[in-house]
């Protein structure tokens, strides 16, 4: 049978895509569930030891206790820009074919997988393809990150009403770094989003103080296992 899955859409960059998807895909870990990764395209790459390596799809991977495919990352790109663009300096064709096909690899493999998406869902990935077409390409629903602060309802609501306009199905929104003593801006942004983006809200992922990613990532798994709403927030997101 194969995985249930989500793709992890953001509103912008630099919303923690990365570590939220990476959260989730610990949840799963610790609830004893087998889970796959999936960064498909990958720009702005560090190189080690002669070769690119993706440092989100190294932090997914982390999370979810299992190593950092081809099938995981098939698409790693230099430059730090739009990765058709990147891709393209590179000399590098991103196909959705080679994408789905190392999805399906995965799916075959594990009880869930976490597919991550680059930026938010108009990135031009190739061509005039967008990251929207590629989660349409791939058949998954979508669960979008936001922020938590003054302008986050914009941008969530224009993220949540594009998708559904593109045919995708819209499983809610995370806000990431909610702060333990939120502004008024923030305070009032959640519940303004679960009630006019047309998407639930699935969680408040708390702003913790880590040393580095992972020990983040790990805190945050460990702080929202004690959460009752947890459990929900999954059986909504993959159900």
């Amino acid at each position: 049978m194969p995985a249930k899955s989500i793709f992890i859409t953001g509103t912008d960059t630099g919303v923690g895509k990365t570590i939220a998807s990476a959260t989730i895909a610990m949840l799963l870990r610790k609830m004893g569930h087998s889970v796959g990764i999936m960064k498909p395209v990958t720009s702005g790459c560090i190189e080690a030891e002669g070769a690119l390596v993706s440092e989100d799809a190294e932090l997914l991977a982390f999370a979810a206790g299992v190593p950092v495919t081809q099938d995981a990352a098939p698409y790693l790109l230099r430059a730090p820009l739009a990765p058709s663009v990147s891709a393209t300096q590179d000399g590098v064709r991103i196909s959705f074919d080679v994408i789905k096909e190392a999805y399906q690899r995965l799916a075959a493999q594990y009880d869930f997988v976490i597919v991550e998406g680059a930026g938010g869902l108009m990135v031009p990935l190739a061509g005039g393809l967008l990251v929207a077409d590629l989660a349409l390409h791939l058949g998954l629903p979508v669960a979008v990150v936001a922020r938590p602060n003054l302008g986050t309802i914009n941008h969530t609501l224009l993220t949540t009403f594009t998708a559904r306009t593109l045919g995708l199905k819209v499983k809610g929104v995370i806000v990431n770094r909610y702060p333990d003593t939120p502004d008024q801006a923030e305070s009032y942004a959640p519940h303004m989003i679960d009630s006019l983006s047309g998407a639930q809200l699935l969680g408040l992922f708390p702003d913790i103080e880590a040393q580095n990613e992972r020990d983040l990532v790990t805190k945050l798994a460990d702080r929202l296992l004690q959460m009752p709403a947890t459990g929900i927030m999954l059986r909504e997101m993959f159900e």
